[in-house]
């Protein structure tokens, strides 16, 4: 058997273990556990749940991240899915693999047959890394990780695909100010100013 096919059934195995040991994720985020259909939220079912983070920044917690405490927290809770190279790994059951978790490359893609939409050649914003992974990730435990866990593991994704200095520290200060290589690649939509 080869070393790639070990690796990838090690880390579908892992990936699986870690989904059977957290049976209740949503609490681990202070989301409702439970929403029941046609009963009102509560004002604190909404505050758990708004926690959006703006392109400039607005909303960002507290806390910050470097380069290493980024790179351990990628190596304990992120490469099972996107690789120890971040570029995604294949074979995994019940879910998209290979390429579709694929976090860095693909810059100049785009406007190809064959574009490579990752964090690196896609996303418009740092700040939309912080809010997606605060919100989905990891996979089998979404919203269980620290402000300062995400601050560092985005740290760590910008650093790999050349976007940040690994000397950089990000917080809510520095995370807004990163420019993202597809910054202005998005055509802005008029369209909800039309209904101010």
């Amino acid at each position: 058997m080869c070393i790639r096919s070990v690796e990838r059934r090690r880390a579908a195995l892992l990936a699986g273990l870690t989904i059977l040991a957290m049976p209740d994720l949503a609490v681990s985020q202070s989301y409702p556990s439970r929403l029941d259909f046609g009963v009102p939220a509560t004002s604190q079912d909404i505050e758990a749940m708004a926690i959006a983070i703006a392109p400039d920044g607005k909303n960002l917690p507290a806390g910050k991240g470097d380069y290493p405490a980024g790179k351990k927290v990628y190596e304990t809770k992120c490469s099972a899915c996107h690789g120890a190279n971040l570029e995604g790994v294949a074979g995994l059951p019940n879910m998209p693999a290979g390429a579709a978790l694929r976090l860095i490359g693909g810059r100049g893609t785009l406007a190809s047959k064959n574009p490579v939409l990752t964090v690196e050649s896609y996303w418009p914003y740092a700040t939309t890394l912080f809010d997606y992974i605060r919100r989905a990730m990891p996979y089998p435990a979404p919203g269980s990780l620290t402000a300062d866990e995400i601050y560092a593991v985005s740290e760590y994704i910008l650093a790999e695909g050349n976007i940040i200095d690994r000397a950089m520290v990000l917080d809510a200060q520095t995370l807004p100010r990163v420019q993202m290589p597809n910054r202005y690649g998005f055509i802005p939509d008029p369209l909800p100013e039309s209904f101010k």
